[in-house]
């Protein structure tokens, strides 16, 4: 046995020079290097795909999917941002292409509508609100730093106000009748008289704004300071910031929704991917949850008492408030990547999310609430 092994230990050797003197060795790398690019093609072709097609999301007890909008294709990437709600039309605003569409509702059990105005304009579009006037919208385009004036009836530019850098999350006030404007890179807000459509004054916040939310109660505008962790109290008829207030573990501030009711801000925390739920009246975070990654879009239905979230990461974040002071995470809800910006309509109580999209026609997933057990409801609050 001993001699059997000697000798085929002595074959095994003489092959192998052989093997290297004829050049196989070099051969058998050059297959081990193909099957290596063979598995990152194909690693990499599940990845693109993923980034391609947008998948039908995940089921959940908690929402149910009604379908998707779909939207005209301005380019190879199209990539969306604020989306609002407002009298049965949705406004979304396409980012990449510089298109504002309005999506007439048809009121139907799936929530579905088509696109009754695409408005192309300067590229990098963000922020959309209604002020007084009817039909008339303004909008946010940091590549053009201008707040522009749209009239949705005759899909039409009527107006384009100069404002400083880098112009994005607008809202409208009724009670001082005042449109603000955040500027992320010039670090302060840009007041507009909407029935003058006029710059009126400019407030200083010492940091980049973020998302702001109204408290209907108290008239104060809160502002999330993404590189500071912080949020700021501005006072519109003073037209000046009156107080800032750490939020502690809340690692850059993005999106933001209030509860008026319960004296409750809600933010999302890109740096850590929590929800931070801030005490107006104490000043200080009172609850931190675990949301989807990347979180920039966070709206509030106070009907439901729910606060929902997108992030870039693709997951679409339920949170149920029990009381002011107590929070769980009901579902996260598997979407599309660079789903990132929702809306809530406060009627329908649908949850509207936009999908970015990269070849394929972009779109806007549609979700309406569900009890627990998974059917419809839309009059009562969930528990």
């Amino acid at each position: 046995m001993n001699l059997v092994k000697e000798q085929f230990a002595h074959q095994s050797v003489e092959q192998s020079r052989m093997e290297v003197q004829t050049g196989r060795t070099p051969i058998t790398v050059l297959r081990v290097l193909w099957r290596t690019l063979l598995v990152c093609l194909a690693v990499g072709s599940i990845g693109l795909a993923y980034l391609i097609y947008p998948a039908t999301p995940a089921r959940s007890r908690f929402m149910g999917f009604d379908g998707f909008i779909i939207l005209p294709k301005g380019g190879i990437l199209n990539v969306l941002d604020y989306l609002t709600v407002d009298e049965r039309a949705l406004l979304v605003a396409g980012e990449s292409t510089g298109s504002v569409l309005n999506i007439a509702m048809d009121g139907g059990p799936n929530g579905t509508g088509e696109t009754a105005m695409e408005l192309r304009g300067a590229p990098s579009v963000h922020g959309i609100a209604f002020a007084r006037e009817a039909h008339i919208a303004f909008v946010t385009r940091s590549g053009a730093n201008t707040v522009d004036v749209i009239d949705l009836k005759r899909s039409k530019i009527v107006a384009s106000i100069p404002v400083a850098d880098d112009p994005d999350a607008i809202l409208y006030d009724a009670a001082s009748n005042l449109i603000y404007v955040a500027n992320g890179d010039a670090k302060l807000a840009t007041l507009i008289d909407p029935d003058h459509r006029t710059t009126v004054a400019a407030i200083s916040l010492g940091a980049k704004p973020e998302y702001a939310a109204i408290d209907s109660l108290s008239g104060l505008l809160y502002q999330s300071l993404k590189d500071t962790n912080s949020v700021a109290a501005v006072d519109l008829v003073k037209r000046a910031v009156v107080a800032e207030w750490s939020l502690a573990s809340c690692e850059g501030p993005t999106g933001m929704a209030i509860d008026s009711e319960h004296h409750r801000l809600f933010v999302g925390c890109s740096g850590n991917s929590t929800l931070a739920v801030f005490d107006i009246d104490q000043h200080k975070v009172i609850a931190s949850l675990k949301i989807g990654g990347g979180p920039d879009s966070i709206a509030f239905d106070p009907t439901f008492h729910r606060i929902y979230s997108a992030g870039r990461a693709g997951k679409l974040t339920v949170v149920q408030q029990d009381v002011a002071d107590s929070y769980h995470v009901l579902d996260q809800i598997r979407t599309h990547y660079g789903a990132h910006t929702l809306a809530v309509d406060p009627v329908s109580h649908r949850v509207y999310v936009g999908y970015a999209s990269l070849f394929v026609r972009p779109r806007v997933a549609v979700f309406s609430p569900l009890k627990v057990g998974g059917s419809p409801d839309q009059e009562s609050s969930v528990q």
